[in-house]
């Protein structure tokens, strides 16, 4: 088949769009075996006010337009490309007429996603995931309206971009983010003995931190954190998925103060270093009292109270928040026993989590703190689990993440890993990931541009015979390749 004969364009009409002729393309992401208990469809909302959604929304399914989000819209060609098509639309409406398919890069229980791009603008790639409606039960229904509700008032630069939701005949279709670079289940798969290195650890649970955050300080709960839901989009960042399991909760937001102890360096003093106390406001917003009793998620990482059956909050997400950390450490999950059965006895009992380390193995950088996370994490006890009361705002304290500056974290430069491939930004700063450094190269050509300066300012004015104020040193610097 060859590439012409490959897209696919759509008409509004009562299509059959069940694919049938292209079942032989390959599939980028497919049902793991470790699959959701329950699961119900990823949906998109639509969520530009300049577009609407199909004529065939009824009230019951209707997704309300919300504000714009500025952490997407911003430099970024799919807004482009999709404002362009419907200012050219009749009706200024999105239609699949002004689509064309690509290729199947997935597939789920109740859908599949495409690789998808708009009419006379091949720039901008799309993820378009269709849901037929008519194979829903009425229960599955609801968790595909809630979430498509919950995805239309996200506006977060980890979480996806929403830019159409298309209802024809009984089908949904779901215009958002294309990541090329797969998931972080297949990611890990790539490694040696399926691990990752600590710093490329830290760089991708620090952005689920944020993403986590963020759904907290909304009222939702996740429920399904697993490396199969985290997008690697082509820049690096990563992007969580599949919003069908979370469910809503009232949230409080509060500004807290607390007292901490900072060491001033006494580098111009005579005293030497000096401790003082300075008081820190900080936001707490923790969905404290979320309450269910719905079994959902993936076995390995549910977590103690979900088990039981009990009832469980927003402590599970920060369960199987250390279970992902664990599972990118050491290849595996901390409680995966011989069969699921095993897993869940595992997971119900006493025992704490066990660190399997290798005779004369060398231990990263890192890893003594890790462990000590990921304990933290894994309490059995959601009143003592570490981010049940506070939330992010703990976790983001703890020594692993020592040296993040969280505002800067979409600057950060990706880590270097087999299988990864990272489209580089030149209209962004490129540090160094997790440490915030600039590279080595930058720092030479900056040094060398301030020594050029100085020299310059030197002959100028003089000012080398002022060695009160001003001291030079002229050094041999290389030329930046």
């Amino acid at each position: 088949m060859d590439q012409e004969e490959s897209i696919y364009y759509l008409a509004d009409s009562d299509l059959d769009l069940s694919f049938t002729s292209i079942t032989t393309a390959t599939t980028d992401r497919t049902l793991s075996a470790r699959s959701s208990l329950a699961r119900s469809s990823l949906t998109l909302s639509f969520n530009e006010s300049r577009l609407s959604t199909a004529s065939t929304t009824t009230p019951s399914t209707a997704i309300p337009n919300v504000h714009h989000r500025p952490h997407r819209r911003h430099d970024n060609p799919n807004w482009a490309a999709v404002n362009a098509a419907t200012t050219l639309s009749a009706d200024g409406a999105l239609h699949l007429r002004h689509l064309k398919l690509q290729r199947l890069v997935g597939s789920g229980n109740l859908g599949r996603v495409f690789l998808c791009r708009l009419r006379d603008y091949d720039h901008a790639n799309f993820a378009l995931k269709v849901v037929d409606r008519d194979s829903l039960s009425f229960k599955k229904l609801s968790h595909v309206q809630t979430e498509a509700q919950i995805l239309s008032s996200l506006d977060h630069p980890f979480l996806p971009t929403l830019y159409a939701h298309i209802e024809v005949s009984h089908y949904i279709c779901l215009l958002m983010d294309y990541c090329p670079n797969g998931d972080l289940h297949s990611l890990l798969r790539k490694q040696p003995y399926n691990r990752l290195p600590v710093q490329a650890v830290r760089f991708f649970v620090a952005e689920v931190l944020l993403a986590l955050e963020y759904l907290h300080a909304q009222g939702i709960v996740y429920r399904d954190l697993k490396p199969e839901n985290i997008l690697i989009r082509e820049d690096g960042h990563i992007m969580l998925s599949d919003f069908d399991l979370c469910f809503n909760s009232d949230i409080s937001p509060k500004l807290e103060s607390r007292r901490q102890m900072k060491v001033d360096s006494g580098r111009y003093s005579c005293f030497g270093d000096r401790e003082r106390e300075e008081q820190v406001t900080e936001f707490v917003a923790e969905p404290t009292t979320a309450f269910s009793k719905s079994c959902v998620g993936t076995h390995e990482y549910l977590a103690p109270e979900l088990v039981s059956g009990n009832g469980h909050g927003n402590g599970v997400d920060w369960w199987a928040f250390g279970v992902l950390i664990y599972e990118l450490l050491h290849g595996t999950t901390p409680f995966k026993g011989a069969s699921k059965e095993s897993t869940l006895r595992n997971i119900a009992s006493t025992k704490g989590v066990r660190f399997h380390v290798a005779e004369g193995e060398r231990e990263e950088p890192g890893m003594a703190e890790a462990r000590d996370l990921i304990e933290k994490l894994l309490v059995k006890d959601p009143r003592r689990r570490l981010g049940c009361a506070r939330g992010a705002t703990d976790i983001k304290r703890h020594p692993f993440f020592n040296g993040i500056k969280w505002p800067l974290i979409r600057t950060y430069r990706p880590p270097e890993i087999r299988g990864l491939a990272v489209k580089r930004s030149k209209s962004k700063m490129h540090v160094s990931h997790v440490t915030g450094a600039s590279s080595p190269r930058r720092r030479r050509c900056f040094w060398k541009k301030l020594s050029n300066l100085m020299r310059i300012k030197r002959s100028k004015y003089r000012l080398n015979s002022n060695s009160n104020y001003y001291s030079y040193v002229d050094y041999d610097v290389r030329k930046c390749d």
